[in-house]
């Protein structure tokens, strides 16, 4: 009868531990948008959970419609981390609908995130905008995350607000942000000494995605070909670009993984300037914590090997 009583204590024990485990790991349902941020988020999350990513692969959250998973992820999540609707206009009604019972986290609108308005003239023409017969009124360029200092304070509101729902892992999201700022402190000097011969370099982006980047590390581009993508430039504007490449010092014209490059070859056709790629999305990277710093390191390559 002892024997018994003592398994069963044991039996109970060992359940209690469980639930107890289960208590202490279990994390929230959260979603992410893109990739950079879905990359921020999973290094808080890390060794608790990992976030759904909406937008993979080579989509753009300019052109993306959302396919029935993205459904049942916006209707479990806890929360939702994205960065507006400057960028991811498909997502306003859906996180509004499915989404109406998560934590919304719209990182564009954290009056502490470093907001550059939309750059306009002298290679930077806007033109009416879109197909979708929709005009944008955005402020701001919404590519806030390539800039390494604004994506210290995104990890800071991330880890932040996953402790606001899930107290218990608290410390856990606090100590991952640090130890992922300290990482991208060490990454951020290494690029700074990387990409100083390169400021005086002259260059054309695909679109108007890169002046957090630029600005940040001392670059500056020429001129974009278009400012909005959905909008590739007519003649008129492809004329402003070929007269850049012959009048100005341009070293290298970028394309994007994520749109047509005809653009591109046909601005440097007949030119000796070079061509590459920018990403500003990391379409060929790997989801998951180590991402953001790759996507860094990517985009630093791009320049540094264009302008050789």
């Amino acid at each position: 009868m002892f024997q018994s009583m003592n398994i069963f204590r044991l039996g109970f024990v060992s359940l209690a531990s469980i639930a107890i485990s289960t208590s202490v790991l279990a994390s929230p349902q959260v979603v992410t948008s893109i990739k950079p941020l879905h990359s921020l988020v999973a290094s808080v999350m890390l060794g608790l959970g990992t976030p759904d990513l909406i937008i993979d692969g080579q989509a753009s959250p300019h052109t993306y419609s959302m396919k029935p998973s993205d459904a049942k992820s916006l209707q479990k999540a806890d929360v939702i981390f994205w960065i507006g609707a400057d960028l991811e206009s498909f997502l306003v009604k859906p996180i509004d609908s499915l989404g109406a019972n998560a934590k919304a986290i719209a990182l564009l609108e954290l009056p502490e995130i470093k907001k550059l308005d939309l750059r306009e003239g002298n290679g930077f023409e806007h033109d009416d905008h879109g197909d979708s017969g929709e005009t944008h009124h955005e402020a701001h360029d919404a590519h806030i995350w390539l800039d390494p200092d604004n994506a210290k304070l995104m990890l800071q509101t991330i880890a932040g607000t996953l402790a606001g729902v899930d107290p218990v892992n608290a410390a856990t999201y606090e100590k991952n942000a640090v130890s992922a700022m300290a990482d991208l402190e060490k990454l951020d000097t290494k690029l700074k000494v990387e990409l100083a011969p390169m400021q005086d370099m002259g260059f054309i982006v695909f679109h108007d995605a890169y002046q957090y980047f630029e600005k940040h590390y001392g670059l500056s581009a020429a001129g974009a070909i278009a400012i909005n993508p959905e909008n590739p430039p007519g003649a008129a504007g492809i004329a402003v670009l070929q007269a850049k490449l012959r009048n100005d010092k341009i070293a290298c014209v970028f394309a994007e993984p994520q749109f047509d490059n005809k653009l591109v070859t046909l601005i440097t056709e007949g030119t000796a300037t070079k061509s590459a790629t920018l990403d500003p999305l990391g379409a060929n990277l790997a989801s998951g914590p180590t991402m953001y710093g790759e996507l860094l390191q990517q985009l630093a390559k791009a320049f540094v090997g264009c302008g050789r």
